[in-house]
């Protein structure tokens, strides 16, 4: 019998693995969905993996053998936390934590105007407060993904501060690349859960972390419900 957090981290991968093509698409770059896997045959953007599970107990095999692993950095993510690819030359690069936190407004307010980065320009500012080195990540095209909502966070004087990804799927909104300048996730989550909430008030919020991301979830509100691989290959 699937327990209610098996279901969640179900949809929390399936999720992720929506994102993580649009995140491809907006590179122009093809990927594919299966039973068992979402795969993408030519290396994602960096920090992207080339794979996610979608179901527990998937052949080893079938991830690694759809993705190019000839490519400096080719990855996979074992959302279930069952695989061993070892054999195939990966090894674990970080584990980590699918969360959860019901449909729920957030119990704090946040002091920054709150909104959609939904022009390149703001595109780009948004990219930019994010990680300046990296900032080329965020392509306009993925403004056209309709299931993409890049969350911003603006200070009295306009500058983008703080912000998240938000990418809705049929059951569950993701939540990911949340930072703020000053003071880390903990100053960015009241305003983003707030907007997440404006925009998709009966959908759960799901995503993942570890670390210091993590604990800070939890300090918001949300609960683990299940743990999560990365393989690297190499």
């Amino acid at each position: 019998m699937t327990t209610p957090k098996q279901s969640m981290v179900r949809a929390a991968a399936r999720n992720n693995a929506e994102w993580c093509a649009a995140m491809s698409r907006s590179h122009g770059l093809a990927s594919e969905f299966g039973p068992e896997a979402w795969t993408a045959p030519a290396r994602t953007p960096r920090y992207y993996p080339d794979a996610v599970t979608l179901a527990p107990g998937v052949d080893p095999a079938v991830p690694a053998a759809r993705i190019d692993t000839t490519a400096p950095g080719a990855s996979v993510k074992d959302s279930f936390a069952d695989l061993d690819l070892t054999a195939a030359g990966f090894r674990v690069l970080f584990e980590a934590q699918w969360i959860h936190r019901a449909t729920s407004a957030p119990a704090t307010a946040s002091d920054l105007a709150w909104g959609v980065a939904d022009a390149p320009d703001s595109l780009r500012a948004w990219a930019l407060a994010w990680d300046d080195g990296d900032a080329d990540l965020f392509q306009p095209e993925l403004l056209d993904d309709p299931a993409t909502s890049v969350l911003a966070g603006w200070d009295p004087r306009g500058r983008v501060v703080a912000g998240a990804v938000a990418s809705r799927s049929d059951h569950v909104v993701g939540v990911s690349n949340v930072f703020a300048i000053d003071g880390g996730p903990d100053a960015a989550w009241p305003g983003v859960l707030e907007a997440v909430h404006r925009l998709f008030p009966s959908l759960p919020v799901v995503g993942y972390e570890h670390g210091a991301g993590l604990e800070a979830a939890l300090r918001h509100g949300f609960e683990p419900v299940g743990p999560l691989r990365v393989w690297l290959h190499g």
